[in-house]
C-alpha cells in the first residue's frame, strides 16, 4: 500500500495549511490514518489519528487548532491546520495500517511533506 501526502508549504505564523494523503493498492480496510511530523534535531512524534469508526486522537500541543478527518471511501486522510506557530514546523508523515489483499496486514508510511511555519 503506497501513500502520497499532498499540501505542505510556507506559512507565516497564524496562517493555516491542509495536508492530504491518499493511499493506494489492494485494499481491504484500512483501520487507522494518521499524521506524525519530525522537527530537525528531534524524534518523530504523534500528530493525530483518527479510525475508521471516526475516533479522533491528538497530541496535546495542537488540541483546538488541528482537525483530522478522512474519506474512507477514498483512502485518503486530511489534516487541517489552523493557527499555526514555528513550533509546527517539520516534516509531516503519513501513516496507515489495515488489511490488504489476502487479508495480510499493512502498515505504511508516506515519504513526507515539508511545512515551514515563519515568524
Amino acid at each position: 500500500v503506497q501513500l502520497v501526502e499532498s499540501g505542505g508549504g510556507l506559512v507565516q505564523t497564524g496562517g493555516s495549511l491542509r495536508l492530504s494523503c491518499a493511499a493506494s493498492g489492494t485494499i481491504i480496510n484500512i483501520n487507522t490514518m494518521g499524521w506524525y511530523r519530525q522537527a530537525p534535531g528531534k524524534q518523530r512524534e504523534l500528530v493525530a489519528t483518527t479510525t475508521s469508526g471516526g475516533s479522533t486522537n491528538y497530541v496535546d500541543s495542537v488540541k483546538g487548532r488541528f482537525t483530522i478527518s478522512r474519506d474512507n471511501a477514498k483512502n485518503t486522510v486530511y489534516l487541517q491546520m489552523n493557527s499555526l506557530k514555528p513550533e509546527d514546523t517539520g516534516v509531516y508523515y503519513c501513516n496507515a495500517e489495515g488489511r490488504e489483499r489476502f487479508l495480510r496486514r499493512f502498515e505504511s508510511w508516506g515519504p513526507g511533506t515539508q511545512v515551514t511555519v515563519s515568524s
